[in-house]
């Protein structure tokens, strides 16, 4: 990408108020020394990472880079896949995310996740969001519901459905259903989004949609999204990061790695010339 280009994205956060908080932010993620494999094969080498509290980080790279598979250990979705390890460590608020005592579904509730497909439950609208309240024990029928209209207006999709919440999740576009998983994430009140390609597979008109939204739950959330699309990146992230053949190549604002890079690999896949 130019960066007449990039100026000319920025421009238009700037008169939409997306500009960078300039105020001190916390970090809510620290990853440091970081090596992770799938039995023999290393996938990542030596990450270290510091992930701001609500901004949104985006992560670049070529395909087979690592960018999916450090995104999900950071809710431990790794653990999932036999005869995977790590070494480093990650934490979340100052805490071991990979301590022994931590509670995987405790975790899982903070740190959610978006998937790069839309995968709503073969249920109800409304099903779908009450689900993890649900396990997590939660029944009363007011509070349900409260949360069912509270996550579809943050994922801007109460408007469109409040007069069918008992119909099939599965009758919904693909960019509602996408929005459907962005709020049935919100439903368990994280703290953390983790977004994996969440627009690959929709038209432009649900894309706008869904990077509109991000913008819109940062002022709450911390989000870390992976995406191809290099546009993408500048429109909706504060900070970048690059990763190229499992190494955390170059990571900075937004701005400043897609004007002034410091890396000539991370300036050259920015400017297509590779990836």
């Amino acid at each position: 990408m130019s960066t007449l280009s990039y100026s000319a994205i920025m421009a238009e956060r700037s008169q939409a108020g997306r500009s960078l908080n300039t105020q001190a932010v916390r970090n809510k993620f620290h990853v440091r020394n970081l090596d992770f494999w799938y039995g023999a094969k290393q996938a990542l080498f030596d990450i270290n990472l510091e992930i701001p509290e609500r901004t949104v980080s985006a992560l670049i790279g070529p395909s087979g880079c690592g960018k999916s598979t450090f995104l999900r250990l950071l809710n431990r979705m790794n653990d999932l896949i036999e005869g995977t390890r790590h070494e480093g460590e990650i934490t979340l608020d100052g805490n071991d995310i990979y301590r022994r005592s931590i509670n995987l579904v405790d975790l899982r509730r903070q740190v959610g996740m978006v998937f790069q497909k839309s995968n709503p439950f073969p249920k109800s609208i409304y099903e779908n969001i009450v689900f993890g309240p649900k396990v997590a024990g939660i029944s009363d029928r007011a509070y349900l519901q409260m949360t069912v209209e509270r996550c579809l207006k943050q994922s801007a999709l109460w408007d469109e459905v409040k007069d069918r919440l008992h119909d099939s999740a599965m009758g919904l576009s693909g960019g509602q259903q996408q929005r459907l998983c962005i709020a049935r994430a919100l439903a368990t009140d994280p703290d953390v989004l983790l977004m994996d390609e969440p627009c690959s597979a929709l038209d432009p008109a649900s894309t706008a949609r869904i990077e509109d939204l991000i913008f819109e739950l940062k002022q709450r959330y911390t989000i870390i999204i992976v995406t191809h699309n290099m546009q993408q990146a500048a429109r909706v992230s504060d900070y970048t990061a690059f990763f190229f053949q499992g190494k955390l190549i170059e990571v900075g604002s937004t701005e400043q790695l897609y004007t002034r890079p410091s890396n000539r690999q991370t300036e050259d896949y920015i400017t297509g010339r590779f990836g």
